[in-house]
């Protein structure tokens, strides 16, 4: 389902109409803002997995796409180091949302991007994550973003977009309130 037609003005690779169409559709009728992901893992041996996606669905509609994601651990924690770990996913699905964020909102207040770079890092201790103490915790206690953005605005402009992306981006959202998770389990 297209939400709205795209058209030709483009600021930092984003069509602002098409956008701001969006956006307007979606306040018009919230139904069609309505979008479901879905990713199915494998293990592939070692620690190694596969995480595919097939489709997503947005307004009530499945749109096919193909995309596989590959995961491994590095060698010292068991990997053989052949794609980025969980925990660098994580990170880099929290900067990409982000980084859609700050593009879309320069985009759509005429700003034109030089730059954007978003460097984020946490530590968590293996003695949780390894069962060895129940006392720790197997995530982080805290995770720094840092944001570097260049771009024909002025600071209070950015300042103003970095507070958006705070309160808008999904997995800005996810990552720094818990959210329920339901875990179910089946065997065979």
């Amino acid at each position: 389902m297209n939400v709205a037609t795209p058209k030709t003005k483009r600021i930092n690779g984003i069509d602002v109409d098409y956008l701001m169409e969006t956006i307007d559709a979606v306040a018009a009728e919230p139904s069609k803002g309505v979008v479901a992901f879905n990713v199915k893992s494998a293990w592939k041996g070692q620690a190694r997995s596969a995480h595919v996606v097939e489709s997503y669905s947005l307004g009530g509609q499945t749109i096919p796409r193909r995309f596989e994601i590959p995961c491994d651990e590095p060698v010292e924690l068991c990997g053989e180091n052949t794609a980025a770990n969980p925990q660098e996913l994580l990170m880099s699905a929290l900067n990409a949302c982000m980084v859609v964020g700050y593009v879309a909102g320069c985009a759509v207040r005429g700003i034109k991007l030089e730059s954007l770079e978003i460097e984020t890092q946490g530590a968590l201790d293996l003695r949780g994550f390894l069962g060895i103490d129940d006392e720790i915790k197997p995530g982080y206690e805290a995770i720094q973003v840092r944001v570097k953005i260049k771009g024909n605005a002025s600071m209070e402009q950015f300042r103003e977009i970095h507070r958006t992306v705070l309160k808008t981006s999904p997995n800005y959202f996810n990552v720094s309130r818990p959210i329920p998770v339901q875990a179910t389990l089946s065997v065979g």
